[in-house]
């Protein structure tokens, strides 16, 4: 069965064109859809509710096409049914030139813009005119009692076909309210610092111990929830070099007043090495770790960070790459999108999230790569085609993913049935699970070298936990093994690593071990502590 938008517009000359410009093969999909598309279900009926405006186009006897523009308040179209829209036609130029062509060809097509969300919906449909002396209970379905103007005619228009258009090259426009709402906050602060006294500059106090004194350079909010910050060195001097898929160790202080340690990857790669740009998305959910950025993190503020590290970088050598990331996953994959173009190695991007208003960084990496980057949404019901881009991929190419669990999972799951190595996969997880205790896990002992102390660490029990009931200080943040702040050197006994930070470097010859996940081989470990 082809989609009914496919039967009325994809004419012979139509599927020409797509042979000619070699969309044919894209586009053939149309012709066996299951769902022919030709009734409004509550995604559809939901986005017409919330217009204040469209475009509709109809054909005159002479074969012209003629567009006019509808507007009113929001919800001025009414759903009626799965298969009928209509609106109540206001008095405006008297030309009539949308009314006479209906009467001749009761043909219409609709297109509805989202402009903030880059959003469009077309409809295909027939046209029908009625009158309040023909059909009042019609009528007053349709008018809009609050709104002040006149209505000439009713439009009933009955759904043929429905078609979510693409998102690409819409230029985002926002109303007065939504304005508004943006800048509420800012009329807030605004209020707050004017309030202050004129001869008070306000100057927080630097935040975290860490040895890297990064001082706030720059703030922008690329989606309502996700805030970037450009970080400078507080002294003026290089910053450390930094590779694509490092990570900042940055300080907060929690609502309970205690200091927290939170990881956020270098978005870019600024040359020269005078600024690392991070981007943190706030999680009312979450731990406490992201709102509290967003509401300490404020420009001039000093942030005593801890030096970046790297567990996620890129290959060496000229293979292909094929980068994927769900949601705030984007942050790392971004610097290595900027990296593997620099250095000239083929690479493909897809994005995953919500919608384009949540997706940060979406239009930028539209612009810099092209055709090399690409959106999938939940509102527009596109998902990533796992197993078309893995089997798809040039012979042995890399695939470096970051984003939620679901994603990674399913991205192995899909690698394995299609027979590709698990060493070509590559993962950082931005919500790392809990340590899980395993059926071997047995108690160890656990000796702290420089306390004296022997402590029982039991079988469910992690090693930091054992240290820290025994009233030992030791930092630590993630508690998954994700950022190494916990690392301790190891002076007897032999480790389980069970972390996805450490080099071998630091696990070899500096014998370190994360003891938030970390157990031992041995019965008995010595640490320096």
């Amino acid at each position: 069965m082809p989609r009914a938008f496919a039967s009325i517009a994809f004419t012979p000359g139509v599927k020409a064109a797509q042979t000619q410009y070699g969309s044919r093969e894209a586009n053939i999909g149309f012709d066996f859809e299951p769902d022919p598309r030709n009734t409004l279900t509550e995604h559809e009926a939901r986005f017409i509710a919330e217009r204040d405006s469209f475009y509709q186009a109809t054909v005159s006897e002479t074969g012209w096409p003629y567009v006019q523009h509808r507007g009113g308040p929001i919800g001025f179209l009414k759903v009626l049914d799965a298969r009928t829209i209509g609106y109540a036609d206001l008095s405006g130029n008297a030309q009539y030139v949308s009314v006479g062509n209906l009467h001749a060809d009761d043909r219409i097509s609709l297109i509805l813009m989202d402009y903030v969300n880059k959003r469009r919906l077309k409809l295909l449909g027939r046209a029908r005119i009625v009158h309040d002396k023909d059909d009042p209970a019609l009528m007053a379905r349709l008018e809009v009692p609050t709104y002040r103007a006149r209505v000439e005619r009713g439009v009933l228009i009955h759904i043929e076909a429905c078609e979510w258009n693409c998102p690409q090259h819409i230029t985002p426009r926002w109303t007065q309210a939504q304005v508004e709402d943006i800048v509420a906050p800012l009329r807030e602060e605004l209020h707050r610092l004017r309030a202050l006294p004129r001869d008070v500059t306000p100057s927080p106090a630097p935040l975290g111990d860490g040895p890297l004194p990064l001082r706030i350079s720059g703030m922008r909010q690329l989606t309502p929830r996700v805030r970037a910050y450009e970080l400078r060195h507080a002294e003026g001097l290089p910053l450390p070099a930094v590779a694509a898929g490092a990570h900042l160790p940055v300080p907060v202080t929690l609502a309970d007043g205690s200091l927290a340690w939170r990881h956020y990857s270098v978005v870019s790669l600024p040359a020269g090495g005078q600024a690392y740009e991070i981007a943190v998305l706030r999680d009312d959910a979450g731990r406490g770790g992201s709102v509290a950025a967003h509401a300490q993190y404020q420009l001039g503020r000093v942030l005593n960070a801890q030096a970046p590290r790297n567990a996620f970088a890129l290959h060496d050598g000229d293979s292909a790459a094929v980068l994927l990331a769900g949601g705030i996953g984007i942050t790392p994959i971004r610097a290595m999108a900027h990296a593997l173009r620099a250095r000239g190695t083929p690479f493909t991007l897809h994005h995953a999230a919500r919608s384009t208003a949540e997706a940060a960084y979406a239009e930028e990496l539209r612009a810099e790569l092209g055709a090399a980057y690409t959106l999938y949404t939940d509102d527009q019901r596109q998902r990533l085609p796992l197993a078309s881009l893995l089997r798809d991929a040039p012979a042995q190419a890399l695939f470096y993913a970051c984003g939620p669990a679901g994603l990674l999972d399913a991205l192995s799951q899909t690698a394995q049935t299609l027979g590709i190595a698990p060493q070509r996969l590559r993962f950082e997880r931005f919500q790392a699970e809990a340590p899980q205790v395993r059926p071997q896990d047995q108690a160890i002992e656990v000796v702290l070298h420089r306390s004296g102390q022997t402590l029982h660490v039991a079988a469910d029990q992690t090693v930091l936990a054992a240290v820290q009931s025994a009233g030992v200080a030791v930092r630590s943040s993630c508690l998954t093994g994700n950022c190494g702040i916990c690392a301790v050197r190891v002076l007897k006994g032999e480790p389980e690593h069970r972390d996805h930070v450490l080099t071998d470097t630091e696990r070899g010859p500096e014998h370190q071990m994360c003891i938030c996940v970390s157990r031992a081989h041995s019965p008995r470990l010595v640490l320096d502590l």
